[in-house]
């Protein structure tokens, strides 16, 4: 028999519910006792969500992030938080925020109203950011499994099949940072011989709460690995071996490649590869496996949201489950975490596009059925499969997916198209000339706070009960307010403040034909931020202007240059749930011709300054470094067919944030955007470390605020890192901003940050 499990349930909830718990303690509205009784019937409903399964992941809820609940099973915790007195769970939100609860007592008392946040970066190739695990020489490790255990008792009162999730300690070691050393890698794998005894106190104590199966989760396998982490691979598990428990190891989102035979003849009693993005590996794992060893297939897409087609896995799974038998087991390729929760919820969803859908609940009632047919045939499910393959030929041949004018356009696109008309440095004094900025200019990145009367009136609008003249005039009074603000401020570039945007990707799939939007189809991109990707179902186009109007009206109310905003081509299919029926790069120049004709327009409206966000550019880099070259090319090229159609007076911005950007600076460069701005101010200019051996020949923004912290900067802070940064670009070449849009921030934080922050670029105009 073939046996199910999950790897990670989605943990934000159906609705959203730990997202507002979150905010709530954090604005010390709830008690911490009401949080944790929040998580508590959250775990339990995920559980009985997942009833039917052979095995159910227990330990993947975190209330922000499994790898600082990693951090805290280990007794990883870094230095400035040690010593602080009340709950654990005041100093796991410290690390991830900065702060726990604002208006705490306690807390005021004990750090003096927050410390430094951990630095936050993409998980792998994925939209969610991970807190990155902090190491010194002088790092040590000590087991605390309350966490783990109390969710273990939990699932068992619940009468649940518990299998535990844990990351494994080479992908631990492997995405965290050295603090105080210089050796890199090596620094990191000299702190396996200490970690590895924490790891084999757990799994012993899981043992002893008679635990049989223990996930152990080792992504980083399906990366090129040099011979130290291969190593390291070897050296852990055969010191773990010695456990009692039965020990998974999980990989996900790649391919093994030159690893099978490494995952494979690891100590374990079995291994999860992911067969929608590694389905060659399976073949060649079939003859290097141990005839013991459980072999679990990610068949059920986990990061995107398409019906499987389960006629095409049997075809290829059934002959595996002859050849394997109780070996077999099946699974989702990696956590839910990454998809919505229940695809029953959409009652709006475009009918056509929906029944072409599976959210979490519906990829385990696939993987259900996927067993049913593998342990009593295909028969027994008959009628399933019947509604499956209608429900995947209709989508196959529906009109409304392809559109021959679109496909004909990006058959015929010109490389010229992504040339400006002169370079930087023929074109940055006519810029300069124009905009007559001073040295160090300031601006934002886009957003500002999205204020409960602004998410009141768009719901009102929604529902109908709003008509357009009063939510036009209720945004254009943000707008305004915005503009009023920026000015008090003393900015030198100002935004309008995307009042009237939901989500800087949501806004523009919503107006352009191709997309279809959900209600409920959110995912967690970190802590209690969650985004609801828009749904790429078809080829794009751009009917009519999507931004021109509103970037008019905040032209009209200042004098001060006026940024126009935009989401890039690249970000926005990164930020989708992407077709799956052709190759990403053509729906990425899809993208990239409806972003062009929008950015033509707002400099036809006589908009100078054009943002145009390439937040995810980094993010979609396959995870091994020889694809690389092939995505970048395509992804460059998108941006540029985007950016590069304007005058040279107009000055062309990008934005990016928490992303490892010093490996792919030249590409970076090769966007030939006029400014970029990036995040700096978690890693304290760590990424800033790659112009000193690479001259990067345009003006750059290192972010100063960290807006994902409540923590308000100071002047002489700002100050501190804008002369790191001078260290490494000319000082005539730089932007002083945040690191990233304000919307989830308040205004009485915001106001603040951003005094000091005009204050620290007007000390430095001093100096210089």
């Amino acid at each position: 028999m073939t046996t199910t499990h999950n790897l990670g349930f989605p943990r934000i909830g159906a609705k959203r519910e730990l997202k507002f718990a979150l905010e709530s303690y954090w604005k010390g509205q709830s008690s911490r006792d009401e949080l944790k009784a929040l998580g508590a019937q959250l775990r339990q409903c995920h559980w009985e969500n997942q009833s039917g399964l052979d095995l159910v992941p227990v330990g993947d809820f975190a209330f922000y992030d499994q790898m600082l609940d990693m951090s805290f099973t280990l007794g990883n915790l870094p230095e400035r938080v040690r010593g602080f007195q009340g709950d654990p769970l005041d100093n796991y939100f410290r690390v991830a925020r900065g702060r726990s609860a604002q208006n705490a007592e306690a807390h005021a008392a004990c750090c003096g109203g927050g410390v430094a946040a951990g630095e936050m970066t993409k998980w792998f190739d994925t939209n969610y950011h991970y807190i990155v695990p902090e190491f010194t020489a002088s790092t040590t490790f000590k087991l605390d499994a309350t966490r783990l255990l109390d969710q273990l008792a939990e699932a068992r009162a619940q009468g649940v099949k518990a299998k535990p999730v844990i990351i494994g300690p080479v992908t631990y070691l492997a995405l965290g940072k050295a603090k105080d050393q210089t050796r890199g890698d090596a620094d990191k794998l000299a702190l396996l011989e200490r970690l590895l005894p924490v790891y084999a106190e757990l799994l012993d104590t899981l043992a002893a709460q008679g635990v049989e199966w223990v996930q152990i989760d080792e992504p980083i396998l399906v990366t090129e690995l040099d011979a130290d982490w291969k190593h390291a691979f070897n050296t852990a598990y055969h010191q773990l071996k010695a456990s009692k428990v039965k020990l998974l190891l999980a990989t996900y989102f790649g391919q093994l490649q030159e690893n099978q035979h490494l995952a494979a003849n690891l100590p374990v009693a079995g291994l999860h590869i992911d067969a929608i993005n590694g389905r060659d590996d399976v073949q060649p794992l079939l003859n290097l496996l141990p005839s013991h060893k459980v072999l679990s297939l990610g068949v059920i897409n986990g990061r995107n949201i398409w019906k499987t087609d389960l006629a095409a896995v049997l075809d290829w799974v059934e002959p595996l489950a002859d050849r394997l038998g109780e070996r077999l087991w099946i699974a989702p390729s990696c956590s839910l975490l990454h998809v919505p929760v229940d695809l029953d919820s959409e009652v709006k969803l475009d009918a056509d596009v929906k029944s072409w859908l599976a959210y979490a609940l519906q990829k385990l009632d696939e993987l259900k059925v996927l067993a049913a047919a593998l342990n009593n045939g295909r028969a027994s499910v008959k009628a399933e499969l019947e509604a499956n393959q209608a429900a995947i030929a209709a989508r196959r041949t529906s009109p409304r997916v392809n559109n021959p004018v679109v496909k004909a356009a990006v058959a015929t696109l010109d490389a010229a198209l992504g040339q400006r008309q002169s370079v930087y440095g023929q074109r940055s004094p006519k810029q300069a000339a124009l905009l007559k900025l001073p040295a160090y200019p300031t601006t934002t990145i886009g957003s500002f706070p999205q204020t409960s009367d602004i998410r009141h009136a768009r719901s009102e609008y929604k529902a109908g009960r709003l008509d357009e003249a009063g939510y036009q005039a209720a945004m254009k009074a943000e707008i305004e307010r915005s503009v009023r603000e920026q000015e008090a401020l003393d900015l030198d570039v100002l935004v309008h403040g995307e009042a009237e945007r939901n989500d800087m990707v949501e806004y523009f799939g919503e107006q352009l034909d191709g997309y279809a939007f959900s209600q409920f189809g959110w995912v967690q991109s970190y802590g209690s931020r969650c985004v609801k990707p828009p749904i790429l179902f078809g080829d794009i186009s751009r009917p009519k202007a999507m931004t021109v109007e509103w970037i008019k009206y905040a032209a009209s109310l200042t004098k001060r240059p006026m940024k126009g905003m935009l989401t890039g081509p690249v970000t926005i299919l990164n930020w989708s749930f992407v077709r799956d029926d052709q190759p990403r790069s053509v729906s990425c120049y899809q993208l990239a011709l409806a972003i062009r004709e929008e950015v033509l327009d707002l400099e036809k409206a006589g908009i100078r300054v054009i943002q145009i966000d390439e937040a995810a550019l980094r993010e979609g880099l396959p995870l091994r470094k020889a694809q690389w070259q092939t995505y970048l090319d395509w992804a460059v090229e998108s941006f540029r067919i985007a950016a590069n159609g304007v005058e040279d007076e107009t000055q062309i911005h990008t934005h990016m944030c928490y992303s490892e950007f010093n490996d792919i600076i030249q590409s970076i460069a090769d966007m030939d955007a006029d400014v970029i701005t990036i995040e700096t101010s978690r890693s304290d200019m760590e990424l800033l470390d790659a112009f000193e051996n690479f001259q990067y020949p345009n003006e750059i923004g290192p972010g100063v605020y960290d807006i994902h912290s409540p923590n308000i900067p100071t002047q002489g802070h700002i100050e501190q890192l804008m002369k790191k940064a001078a260290e490494r670009v000319p000082a005539e070449r730089l932007w002083v901003n945040p690191d990233c849009g304000l919307k989830t921030r308040q205004w009485p934080e915001v106001i603040p940050a951003l005094t000091n922050m005009v204050a620290a670029a007007k000390a430095l105009r001093q100096a210089a």
